[in-house]
C-alpha cells in the first residue's frame, strides 16, 4: 500500500524541506516508485530549490520538475549567490535577466523566490530600494528575503520591504529580538528552520513543533501565503520534522 498524501488540512500552509533528498530511515513514509522529487511530492506540497544558489539550471530542467509534481505543489527558488553574496545586490540587472527566465519555466508552480543575504550585508536604503525595484520590474510573484544583519530588523528596512511587497523571513535560530516575528509585507509569511541548537543538524523538539503548528494556522487565517521550510538537512532531521508538522496541520 502506498502512503497516503499529506496536506496542510484547510490551512493552506506550504510545508517542505530545503531540497527533496529522502533519508533512508524515512523512505517507508514515501511511495517506492518514481523519481526522488515525485516521491517527495507525494507527501509534501512545497520544496525549496537551494541548488539554484550555487549554479544555474536549464529552463528544461525546471519545466521537467514542474511537470513531475501535483497541481497544488509549489517551488521556492533561491536567488544565485552571484547576486546576493558576490554583487551584494548592486548592479544585478544582467544576472536577474539570466536567472528569472530559467526559474519561471516552473510556470504556475513557482510559488516564491528566496533572497538570502550574507551576514555581513547591512541594510542600505539606496541599494535595497534599487535592487527590489529591479527585481519587481521582472517578477511579480512571491518574494521572501532572509537578512542576517541587525540593520535589516529596523523600521526603515521593514518599510522598504513592505513597499516592494517582499516578506522578511522568520528564521530559526533567531538572531535578533526583532526577528522573532515575520516582517516586511504581511501577505507573505515565510518560516525557515535551520535547526537549533546546532544549525543544519539539530532536530526540533515536538513541543516546539506543536506550538509552531498553532502559530502557522493563525498566520494562515489572516489570508497570508504561509510557508514553513526545514533546512536542518545535514543529519537528515528535516524530513521527519516536516512530516510531523504536516501531519499536525492535517489533523487539526
Amino acid at each position: 500500500m502506498q502512503p497516503a498524501p499529506l496536506s496542510s488540512g484547510g490551512s493552506g500552509v506550504k510545508v517542505g524541506c530545503a531540497g527533496w533528498s529522502l533519508p533512508r530511515e524515512t523512505r517507508p513514509e514515501f511511495p517506492q516508485d518514481g523519481t526522488h522529487l515525485q516521491r517527495y511530492a507525494a507527501r509534501f506540497n512545497a520544496v525549496e530549490i537551494n541548488s539554484s544558489f550555487y549554479r544555474p539550471h536549464q529552463p528544461a530542467t525546471y519545466a521537467r520538475w514542474a511537470e513531475s509534481v501535483p497541481a497544488d505543489f509549489r517551488f521556492c527558488a533561491k536567488l544565485p549567490k552571484t547576486i546576493t553574496h558576490e554583487k551584494r545586490l548592486r548592479d544585478c540587472q544582467g544576472l536577474l535577466d539570466a536567472f528569472l527566465p530559467q526559474v519561471t519555466s516552473l510556470g504556475e508552480k513557482l510559488g516564491c523566490l528566496l533572497v538570502q543575504l550574507p551576514p555581513s550585508l547591512a541594510f542600505d536604503a539606496a541599494t535595497a530600494t534599487a535592487f527590489l525595484r529591479e527585481l519587481r520590474q521582472r517578477h511579480a510573484g512571491g518574494v521572501a528575503l532572509e537578512p542576517r544583519h541587525a540593520s535589516w530588523f529596523t523600521a526603515a528596512a521593514d518599510e522598504a520591504l513592505k513597499d516592494a511587497k517582499v516578506g522578511r523571513v522568520l528564521a530559526d535560530p533567531v538572531l535578533f529580538d526583532a526577528g522573532r516575528d515575520p516582517g516586511g509585507w504581511p501577505s507573505l509569511v515565510y518560516v525557515r528552520l535551520h535547526g537549533s541548537p546546532r544549525m543544519y543538524y539539530s532536530a526540533y523538539a515536538r513541543d516546539m513543533l506543536d506550538a509552531l503548528i498553532v502559530r502557522l494556522e493563525l498566520e494562515a487565517a489572516s489570508d497570508a501565503s504561509v510557508w514553513c521550510v526545514f533546512d536542518n538537512t545535514a543529519n537528515g532531521a528535516a524530513v521527519p520534522d516536516a512530516l510531523y508538522l504536516a501531519r499536525g496541520l492535517a489533523q487539526r
